[in-house]
C-alpha cells in the first residue's frame, strides 16, 4: 500500500476510528522505532565520561571496602 493511499483511507476513517489509527501507530512507532537501541561507539571505554566520575571522593579510594561498609550498614537494619 502506498503512504498516498494510506492517508487516503485513513481520511475517510470516522474520527473515533482516526483516533485509535493513531494511537497504534504511535505505539508502533515508540516500539519500532523510538526504542531501537544506539549503535554502541568505537571509543574505548576508558575514554567514556563516567571513568573516573568518583576519582576525587576519598570515601572511593578503596572500592571494596566502601562495599562491605554499605553492605554492613543495608543489611544490618
Amino acid at each position: 500500500m502506498s503512504t498516498q493511499t494510506f492517508i487516503d483511507k485513513f481520511e475517510e476513517l470516522p474520527p473515533e476510528a482516526r483516533k485509535q489509527a493513531a494511537d497504534f501507530v504511535a505505539f508502533l512507532y515508540e516500539r519500532y522505532v523510538k526504542a531501537v537501541p544506539k549503535p554502541a561507539s568505537d571509543k574505548p571505554l576508558s575514554e567514556s565520561s563516567f571513568v573516573g566520575m568518583w576519582a576525587d571522593r576519598a570515601d572511593m579510594t578503596d572500592s571494596t571496602e566502601w562495599v562491605r561498609k554499605q553492605r554492613k550498614e543495608l543489611w544490618e537494619r
